[in-house]
């Protein structure tokens, strides 16, 4: 597959945001940069979005004007009120926020017919871990608080984000927590000792995920903690008992063999796993939908993955 020019717009926008946060030195310049370049992809005009406290932690409803009746019961009731997605960003536990990632919650709003609930999860250094599982597991207790029925909760995430999903699910099938109906993982992070071959045989294709720096972020999230602590590194935990999984991955990323080695072993612990593999798409080439048709696809696709496990 020839690199497009919406591809290579991507890539661009990444190896820039890169640069901006390299050159800027702090947290807080890199947390920025990242506003930055998400800030480009604006709200399509029908989208509703509220800020709530879901269970202790800042969170988003986002969902699509008109599809959401505010209502969980009666014969109106819409498609959108049964199915609610539980996301949790990327940004390798150190960047990220709603306000960046509103815009593509949106799309997988519409995509799945679902509303969507954007975690802002507490960010290392300030909060290191176990915070960020503490605060998706409270999230998810919080939605069943509400009266939402595991059977209707769909647990997403890109990244950092994709291992948090995982964690959390390990974490509430350890505690007994009924399983939510499924799961979806972009590009996601499982082994924060990074040892996958890929993060060296596809070090020059991939414009931003890279091995040294990875490597820094995961002790900045871990501290002196083991690196493979099932909860930080799922790739190491327990899978069995897990329910269906959806794994997007392009092959121009470092992180590639995170995704395949994770749907292997998932496969191997009895999880149903359907594993997408996106010729030379980049590092959660999703959020990149406004400007990338493959980003809107792969959309697409997991909109059609949760309306399949949530009826």
């Amino acid at each position: 597959m020839a690199v497009t020019a919406q591809l290579k717009a991507a890539k661009e926008m990444f190896i820039a945001m890169g640069k901006r946060s390299l050159e800027s030195g702090t947290r807080d310049g890199a947390r920025l940069a990242f506003e930055e370049m998400m800030s480009r992809f604006p709200l399509d005009e029908d989208v509703v979005y509220q800020g709530i406290n879901a269970g202790g932690t800042a969170a988003e409803w986002i969902y699509i004007n008109g599809t959401y009746s505010g209502s969980n019961t009666g014969s109106k009731e819409k498609t959108s009120d049964r199915r609610v997605v539980l996301y949790l960003h990327g940004g390798a536990y150190a960047i990220g926020s709603m306000r960046a990632y509103r815009s593509f919650l949106s799309r997988i709003s519409r995509a799945a017919d679902a509303r969507v609930l954007g975690l802002e999860y507490r960010l290392t250094p300030e909060f290191p871990f176990p915070a960020a599982v503490n605060d998706s597991v409270a999230a998810y207790r919080w939605l069943l608080g509400q009266g939402i029925s595991a059977e209707q909760i769909v647990i997403g995430g890109d990244s950092a984000g994709g291992g948090l999903t995982m964690a959390t699910m390990v974490a509430l099938r350890y505690m007994g927590e009924p399983m939510p109906a499924a799961a979806f993982c972009i590009s996601p992070w499982v082994d924060l000792e990074c040892t996958g071959e890929t993060m060296t045989s596809k070090a020059e294709v991939d414009p931003f995920i890279q091995k040294e720096r990875l490597g820094m972020m995961a002790r900045l999230y871990v501290g002196d903690r083991d690196l493979r602590a099932p909860l930080a590194s799922p790739l190491y935990a327990d899978l069995r008992g897990l329910p269906p999984l959806l794994i997007q991955v392009g092959t121009a990323e470092t992180l590639l063999d995170d995704s395949t080695r994770l749907a292997d072993k998932a496969k191997a612990s009895g999880v149903k796993v359907e594993l997408d593999i996106w010729e030379d798409m980049i590092h959660v080439w999703p959020i990149f939908a406004p400007i990338l048709p493959e980003g809107q696809r792969a959309i697409e696709r997991i909109g059609e993955f949760v309306r399949q496990q949530v009826k």
